[in-house]
């Protein structure tokens, strides 16, 4: 900064050839005595050193020379006074920069240094150039620090020690050095007084360097400029960017002080590439675990390989966070969804998870979507193997040993993670994706776990919110988020948006909302918690038709469902990524459903909150509890709450085991289904055998398997009215549907018994 430059302001003294009348022999107030004839003081035309001088004989202790003029003293800039000086004859005086200060009222400022160090002369004939800066600060260099309060000044020298020689001065000279001390006044370094040249050719990167070592805590300056650095910096310092870099993709920027999502944007000058610096930065740091996208929005007009991105890592390990901010995905080519359609053949005695015989394998990408005769939902490419023409898959296939034309269909995620083999504690906070139906979401690593997200927004996926396709899920925790589908105006039944996927266990999903998707979730995975969840998956027209808003594939669950809000939706609960899918021991166990909210406003009479899904032979039901919920239908009227969907199979009804379903509430639905049940068996007529046929009072179809209480309701009397106080034999599973209970009694009786009755075997330790 150069103030006589920028703002034409002048603080050169005039020459002494323009008279002596300028220069004060005190202070160079107004009324004070002059050099302009005075006895000791004279111009001297042609001296072989300084042309037209001064010539002056030292008479006072302090000999004064001032200029009359006022030289600006102005707020953030410093000013150098240098003088030039030789002896002539007599004695050699000492000689120092000095100065009076005004401030704005035209008055003397008191209680700062006026005078510079004095300098010797020490010699006739030889030159003494003497110098001292004035400027607001105390900075070092800095001879004269005067504050804010001075506003000119009159500028000079003194001569003091003997009196009576004579010397010559030159031209005084003031100039605006400002430029050397600005940073150290604002705190501030610039990369130019370490030479960046900042031509978007040269490599600035020591430059750089070298500006970080000399900030010494002061902030670092990048002025405007296209600064080109070819290698990885850190900097350690606060750093501002005016100008903008370009970098090598493997070269990383990583800034220490200034970790944040802005000022890397600030840094490359474009949101997408800043975004990519930062996130190449946050997983190689070792000083930081947060990038703060600072509430900023971050255009990206393709998907971001993130590995590709980091470049120099295929694992990530290391707790890292990126919180507050929002990504939007803007129209473009690169959003393209990749299709193929290809023959393979599948052998699930031969490997459960992998197609061999692939035709035109090269043409097929890892993450793409299989689908096909026999395919599960949501299962993914997980790896190929082009020289044995063979895909690894995410799930088994349930359609037995086939050969048949398979669909590849790659997505394109905003963020795409599949390129890491592994990642770990990844956490997504108060991040807005906001896909705009150009883009999905988040592709998951090959591996890893405990990935959350937390507080997020998941606005409008063109196809999926969050996708995985290996292992990384396990663990996963879905907090607080809202997930609303691009589908929100369409039908139920041809809307094809699913917001989460997972190919393992150990999920923790809660509080969460999402809006209108053909699916929420569909886990394959087993030991979840869910809970406080609102699934809304209604339309606005009463077609009637509903879609699964949670589908669990692992019939070995060990989860909890725990008060959610089902909303004009279902659980579906079957095992379509089992290879061999006739049941093999396990069956449908370990789920408990307590304290939910189920919800419809419109929907057929064979509709259910709970379906149970079957895809091969022999399964039942064991260790399940449903319990404390509320099934509510509003207008229509249902069968049944809970029920099997006998598509592919049928549930095997008389091996149920400690299976519970017991204290729910039930609202326009006809089927008021528990297990235990009590029914009352009221016989009018003497009969020794009274017979009681349960209907549909159990849930799922079970049988009436056991008799677990009986108690009469008055007395137990003959036809004659004699009272009977004996214990009935019972036989259960009667009838063709194995449904009736039957008590025997000894002789014909009448009355009235409450039978306790349960459609599963209760084990016990013996």
């Amino acid at each position: 900064m150069n103030k006589a430059i920028t703002d034409g302001i002048q603080f050169m003294p005039t020459p002494f050839a323009e008279g002596l009348q300028n220069y004060s022999s005190e202070d160079g107030r107004p009324g004070q005595p002059t050099y302009d004839g005075a006895a000791n003081a004279s111009l001297v035309a042609a001296d072989a050193d300084f042309g037209t001088c001064l010539e002056m004989q030292k008479t006072e202790t302090v000999q004064k020379l001032r200029y009359t003029g006022e030289t600006p003293i102005l707020q953030s800039t410093y000013i150098r006074v240098t003088a030039r000086i030789k002896a002539i004859s007599g004695s050699l005086p000492l000689v120092r920069i000095a100065a009076w200060a005004g401030d704005s009222a035209d008055q003397e400022v008191t209680g700062i240094p006026v005078t510079a160090t004095d300098v010797q002369i020490t010699g006739y004939g030889e030159i003494f150039e003497i110098a001292a800066i004035i400027g607001p600060g105390t900075r070092t260099g800095v001879d004269l620090a005067w504050g804010s309060v001075p506003v000119f000044a009159h500028v000079g020298i003194d001569l003091t020690g003997p009196n009576g020689g004579i010397v010559r001065v030159d031209d005084l000279r003031v100039e605006d050095i400002s430029s050397v001390f600005i940073s150290k006044q604002l705190g501030i370094v610039d990369v130019r007084d370490f030479g960046a040249l900042g031509d978007g050719v040269t490599d600035d990167a020591d430059a750089f360097e070298a500006a970080d070592a000399a900030a010494n805590g002061r902030d670092l300056i990048v002025p405007a400029g296209d600064f080109y650095i070819g290698r990885t910096i850190t900097i350690n310092t606060p750093v501002k960017f005016e100008g903008t870099l370009t970098m090598p993709v493997e070269a990383r920027l990583e800034l220490l002080r200034s970790f944040d999502y802005p000022t890397y944007a600030d840094a490359f000058g474009d949101e997408e590439i800043g975004f990519k610096k930062a996130i190449q930065a946050l997983i190689n740091s070792v000083d930081h675990q947060t990038l703060d996208l600072g509430g900023r929005l971050i255009s990206i007009h393709g998907p971001i390989d993130v590995q590709a991105v980091v470049h120099n890592k295929t694992q990530t390990l290391d707790r890292r966070i990126i919180a507050n901010g929002q990504i939007r995905s803007e129209a473009s080519a690169n959003w393209a969804t990749h299709e193929v359609t290809e023959t393979a053949s599948y052998n699930p005695n031969i490997d459960q998870r992998k197609l061999t015989g692939v035709t035109n394998i090269g043409g097929i990408e890892v993450g793409s979507l299989v689908t096909g005769n026999g395919v599960g939902r949501e299962v993914y490419v997980l790896s190929k193997d082009e020289g044995a023409g063979e895909l690894e898959l995410s799930q088994a296939l349930h359609g037995g040993i086939m050969t048949q034309a398979f669909t590849f269909t790659r997505f394109r995620y905003q963020l795409d993670m599949l390129g890491f083999s592994k990642a770990e504690r990844l956490i997504f906070e108060n991040v807005n994706f906001n896909m705009r139906s150009n883009s999905s979401g988040i592709m998951l690593p090959q591996d890893g776990n405990t990935l959350i997200f937390r507080d997020c927004h998941f606005n409008r996926a063109k196809d999926r919110c969050i996708t995985s396709v290996g292992t990384a899920c396990h663990g996963m925790t879905l907090e607080r988020n809202q997930f609303i589908s691009d589908e929100v105006a369409d039908l139920v039944t041809s809307r094809k948006t699913i917001a989460v996927n997972a190919q393992t266990g150990d999920l923790k999903i809660k509080d969460n909302r999402a809006v209108r998707f053909k699916h929420f979730l569909i886990t394959n995975g087993a030991n979840l918690i869910i809970s406080g969840n609102h699934v809304w998956q209604g339309d606005n027209v009463a077609s009637k038709a509903k879609t699964a808003s949670f589908i669990f594939t692992e019939p070995f669950a060990c989860m909890t469902l725990s008060d959610n809000y089902i909303d004009n939706s279902y659980i579906e609960w079957n095992n379509e990524h089992a290879a061999f899918p006739e049941n093999a021991g396990s069956s449908f166990s370990g789920m408990t459903i307590t304290g939910n909210m189920f919800y419809c406003s419109a929907a057929n009479p064979w509709f259910n909150f709970i379906s149970i899904k079957p895809y091969g032979i022999n399964h039942y039901l064991n260790g399940i509890n449903i319990s404390d919920n509320n099934f509510k239908m509003y207008g229509d009227t249902i069968d049944d709450a809970v029920a099997v969907d006998t598509t592919f199979a049928d549930l095997y009804p008389g091996i149920a085991r400690e299976f519970t379903m017991s204290n729910n509430t039930f609202d326009n639905v006809t089927h008021q289904v528990s297990n235990p049940i009590t029914v009352e068996m009221n016989q009018v007529s003497a009969n020794a055998t009274w017979s009681k046929h349960v209907g549909n009072a159990l849930p799922f179809g079970l049988r009436a398997k056991f008799v677990t209480a009986l108690a009469p309701v008055g007395e137990i009397e003959t036809n004659t009215g004699t009272n009977i106080h004996e214990f009935p034999a019972i036989t259960t599973e009667a009838g063709g549907d194995q449904k009736t209970i039957e008590l025997n009694w000894s002789t014909p009786v009448r009355g009235t018994m409450m039978v306790t009755v349960k459609g599963d075997r209760v084990l016990t330790q013996t």
